[in-house]
């Protein structure tokens, strides 16, 4: 094998690393004591948790070769909330769940972000960080898969034990693209961002939304949805290798039949 075929295999076992690690809720995560970065106490006894859910179902995911997200609880002018601070790291508190796709409705979160990510950009391999994500990630037909990321699925399967994903769709703050704009991942587009804020105008203060999860995805992917499977955040600064600093409200999943129209 040459040097060249060697060096792209690599690469590609390395993307794929990353895939999962940024997209993928496992079906069994680590042991709360071995998470890092989030005690088992501050999950247990915080009302974020309580509101955003069972305790004992939000896992701090790491991430291979990333160093981990710090996550803490705090109350942030008045609201319970998941502090989190990114120093050059990657992980996600996610949560699984299993919503079929008739019952789909929206998805109820906040955010407060002191400042941007000056270098980001989230269509760039090296620069693809955000102070804030929420990500949503949802099952479907890996038959539909390219030939790219059917490749890259399967490294993934053979490195973690773990396909990648079928579709994942994040929300998140952009530094200079118009809210409503969709970003395909630079490394497959089975993640898509769709852009919520733009800029630095609301930046210090909380900022509510509800989406609806059908219409977001609809005009993320061009098609219908399939069950969702699992929801996060994530803060991430790995690329850049910088700090940020930013506080979470609990994120709620509203039922179909009572799911608003999305702001």
């Amino acid at each position: 094998m040459n040097t060249f075929v060697r060096h792209r295999r690599s690469l590609l076992a390395l993307a794929a690393l990353q895939l999962v690690g940024c997209a993928h809720i496992a079906k069994d995560g680590p042991a709360d004591g071995e998470s890092g970065g989030v005690a088992t106490e501050v999950l247990k006894n915080s009302p974020w948790a309580q509101e955003a859910g069972r305790a004992q179902e939000w896992v701090h995911q790491r991430f291979p070769g990333k160093r981990a997200t710090e996550f803490s609880y705090a109350r942030k002018e008045g609201r319970p909330a998941m502090g989190v601070r990114a120093n050059g790291s990657a992980s996600m508190l996610r949560k699984n769940v299993r919503i079929e796709p008739d019952q789909l409705g929206a998805v109820r979160f906040s955010w407060l972000v002191p400042q941007l990510i000056e270098q980001a950009d989230l269509a760039s391999r090296e620069a693809d960080d955000s102070p804030v994500r929420i990500v949503l990630v949802f099952d479907g037909d890996r038959s539909r898969f390219s030939a790219r990321d059917a490749m890259l699925s399967e490294l993934a399967r053979t490195l973690t034990g773990e396909e990648m994903p079928y579709a994942t769709l994040m929300y998140a703050w952009c530094n200079r693209r118009e809210p409503g704009t969709v970003v395909k991942s630079p490394r497959t587009d089975r993640i898509r961002t769709l852009v919520l804020e733009s800029g630095a105008n609301r930046l210090n203060r909380w900022v509510d939304y509800e989406r609806d999860i059908r219409a977001d995805y609809l005009k993320a992917f061009g098609e219908a949805p399939g069950a969702l499977v699992g929801i996060g955040l994530m803060t991430d600064s790995d690329n850049t290798r910088s700090q940020v600093r930013a506080w979470y409200g609990p994120v709620r999943l509203q039922p179909r039949v009572a799911a608003r129209q999305s702001r």
